[in-house]
């Protein structure tokens, strides 16, 4: 595959704000954007198969790769001829590089310029992880994006510790540069910002990382704990500066009000274990407010959770029912919240595409977020 196989194409540009609409071509397929991805962080997104990923309209989904290069682990994955074949997905892929995992172990980790030295938490073994060990596990699972690896720093960090972090995050993403170059393997690589919360480390990480030259750009290390209006004064501040060509990324952000937030600063792609998590937990998005499951109100309920979703679960199944497979701890109850959290996210961001497209995404923003957070129960 040659570089002009994986392309960014904008199609619109809001008058309103900064939000925009585009198509990702990779050679699984296309991704319009801005994208919801879920979160397989294992090789699964949990309790979903991929054909509900499919009915649901995902059209690509994200795999954790400190989790798979601990179990299965490389040689597995290559004998399977990589991660797409294993589990019988046959659309996009993104993996992230390990680093926030790695980095959340604090206890369990020793970061040195070379690379990060941790212990497994499944059983404690030792494992070694540079940039170029990030980018062949990556390659082992073959997706169609993979991430540089770099430093993700904790919220609060003091300012010189944020420094330190980006300074090597910039000089990781050249390694992972030079041992990945432009798509080896089909594979494109996006670098990552980072930076904290001090924005002039930001716009420098910004130009440092976006001149060693990716075919899209992250933006990590918010939403690790900050309060929500200092991670918007964060991205107001940066988003004028990213590179408008690139496919822009923001790591690990994924409410329903978030994604509203983050579109409208020009955001193009947002992942986040969210709704399947509190999905596992009997808690369900609604166009008027997240609903839980086991309150007592729903028992004799006939409604969907949703009148307005076409997933499975809306179609088929009450509220009344799925309350009573939480409370009877059936696995149906959990498989069927994800999948409708999941294709509540996907269609939402398909709702604001066409939004953005048809020139109203101020008006759907306002009416959305009326109803989904004055009536949230």
């Amino acid at each position: 595959m040659n570089k002009a196989e994986f392309t960014f194409t904008l199609e619109h540009r809001s008058n309103e704000c900064l939000g925009r609409a585009g198509v990702i071509s990779t050679r699984r397929g296309q991704i319009k954007t801005p994208v919801f991805m879920p979160v397989g962080t294992a090789g699964t997104v949990k309790t979903l198969c991929p054909e509900e990923l499919r009915a649901a309209g995902a059209s690509i989904i994200l795999g954790n790769t400190y989790h798979l290069m601990l179990r299965p682990g490389t040689k597995v994955l290559d004998h399977f001829g990589g991660l797409h074949n294993m589990m019988g997905w046959d659309r996009p892929m993104l993996t992230d590089s390990g680093g926030f995992q790695v980095f959340s172990l604090k206890k369990l980790n020793k970061i040195t310029d070379e690379g990060v030295e941790f212990s497994s938490h499944i059983d404690g073994s030792k494992h070694w992880l540079t940039p170029e060990e990030s980018m062949r596990i990556q390659r082992s699972i073959g997706s169609e994006i993979i991430m540089v690896f770099d430093e993700c720093c904790p919220y609060p960090a003091e300012e010189s510790v944020a420094r330190k972090a980006m300074e090597r995050s910039v000089v990781w993403a050249k390694r992972c540069r030079v041992d990945h170059p432009p798509m080896r393997n089909g594979q494109a690589l996006f670098g990552i910002v980072q930076g904290s919360m001090y924005l002039p480390q930001r716009l420098e990480s910004i130009e440092r990382t976006a001149e060693i030259g990716f075919e899209g750009l992250a933006i990590g290390g918010l939403s690790v704990g900050e309060p929500k209006p200092l991670m918007i004064e964060i991205l107001d501040g940066m988003m004028p500066h990213m590179p408008e060509q690139l496919p822009r990324y923001l790591m690990g952000v994924g409410t329903p009000e978030d994604l509203l937030i983050g579109v409208e600063r020009g955001i193009d792609m947002f992942d986040c274990v969210h709704p399947t998590r509190i999905a596992r937990h009997a808690t369900v998005f609604t166009r008027n407010g997240r609903i839980s499951l086991l309150n007592a109100r729903w028992q004799l309920s006939d409604q969907p959770i949703d009148e307005g979703c076409s997933c499975y679960a809306c179609r088929t199944f009450s509220r009344g029912y799925l309350r009573h497979l939480f409370k009877a701890r059936e696995i149906l109850g959990l498989r069927m919240a994800s999948l409708h959290n999941v294709t509540f996210m996907v269609n939402l961001m398909g709702e604001i595409r066409q939004a953005l497209l048809d020139g109203r995404f101020v008006a759907f923003r306002d009416a959305f977020l009326a109803n989904y957070l004055s009536k949230e129960i």
